[in-house]
């Protein structure tokens, strides 16, 4: 005898059309369920409060206080004082004029000796080269040349060891440019009295020995100037001695 057997369908197992039924109502159902929800919560609104009536005060510091009132009473725009320019004084002119006034046919007779004693011309010319060194002339490149000071003047036995073997009676003379401590050098020849007694070249060559104070302008040394130096030599046993 043949047996029948019977069993469930799975959900797999359904057709299509089934399956998409019931997940739109499945889907619809959880929506409508949402919405109720929505609903229920905008019903329920908070009771609002009443406004509260009572006064509120701030206790604060005196010293805030006052500050809040000098701070408002500096704000305040000051008033500004209006004032009146004083006129100018009166310009009081003097009666008489000050200074004496004289007539044009008022002359006063003056000597010729007041005349030329009044002449500037005639006052005496202030000294400006008191105590400033003598210009004697030019030197060897032009310089202003002033007349030697001795310092110390040469000894006998610095000036023969450079005298001529048969020397004569003269002067010699010689520019020279002043150098520190009372030094000479450059010196050059100028001339000889009388002529042809080398006297000159005896001075040039025994210079380096000199002892020469710079000249003086101004109250200043001037160290590097050119100075003239004369100097007179006397042989004994000439005639005439």
């Amino acid at each position: 005898m043949a047996s029948t057997t019977y069993r469930l369908r799975a959900d797999y197992e359904q057709a299509p059309l089934e399956r998409r039924l019931s997940g739109g109502a499945l889907a619809l159902a959880f929506n409508l369920l949402l919405l109720l929800v929505l609903l229920g919560i905008g019903a329920f609104r908070p009771t609002p409060r009443p406004e509260s009536t009572a006064l509120v005060v701030d206790m604060l510091p005196e010293s805030h206080a006052k500050a809040a009132t000098a701070a408002a009473a500096a704000a305040r725009p000051k008033p500004q004082k209006h004032t009146t320019p004083l006129p100018p004084p009166p310009v009081v002119l003097p009666a008489k004029p000050l200074i004496p006034q004289t007539h044009s046919d008022e002359l006063i007779a003056v000597s010729p000796a007041d005349m030329a004693a009044g002449d500037l011309r005639n006052l005496p010319k202030a000294d400006r080269s008191a105590g400033d060194s003598e210009e004697v002339g030019l030197g060897p490149h032009g310089e202003a040349l002033y007349a030697a000071e001795w310092a110390r003047e040469p000894t006998d036995a610095e000036m023969n060891a450079y005298l001529p073997r048969n020397p004569h009676s003269g002067y010699g003379m010689v520019a020279c440019r002043t150098a520190p401590n009372n030094r000479v050098e450059d010196c050059v020849e100028l001339g000889n009295d009388p002529p042809g007694t080398h006297l000159a070249s005896t001075l040039r060559q025994a210079a380096w020995q000199f002892h020469v104070r710079p000249p003086r302008k101004g109250g200043k040394a001037l160290i590097g100037a050119w100075v003239r130096i004369r100097f007179d030599f006397t042989v004994s046993g000439e005639p005439g001695d």
